[in-house]
């Protein structure tokens, strides 16, 4: 199973392209953000229904704290939503499929990644 994160997810909208797999709550908040408070309702209800939404539990919680102060030590840091997207997907077990190659830092710490070309 595969974790959409944001990019991919926006791509696959603009292009009418449904792509089965779990999406993160912060990947849910990013996507909503950006639509009308007239649509916002209507988009969150379609992306609930097709998508695993996955909430932020303790062992995210663990897992982001962990991650945050490994990359901090490095002077590796990504932003934290990121870093709450990679940790979701490591404690899931789920690969992340994603466009944005800040996670490549976080491979080595455990997670699945299936980075995708910009285009």
């Amino acid at each position: 199973m595969k974790l959409i994160d944001t990019s991919v997810l926006i791509d696959s909208i603009r292009k009418g392209i449904y792509e089965e797999g779990s999406i993160s709550i912060i990947t849910l908040i990013e996507i909503l953000r950006g639509v009308s408070l007239k649509k916002r309702i209507k988009v969150k209800q379609l992306l609930e229904e097709s998508f695993d939404v996955l909430n932020i539990d303790n062992k995210v919680i663990l897992k982001y704290c962990d991650l945050y102060n490994t990359l901090k030590q490095k002077g590796q840091l990504i932003p934290d939503a990121n870093l709450l997207i990679a940790a979701t997907a490591i404690v899931n077990d789920l690969v992340l499929v994603t466009k944005d190659k800040d996670f490549e830092r976080v491979k080595e710490h455990g997670l699945k990644l299936e980075l995708r070309e910009e285009h």
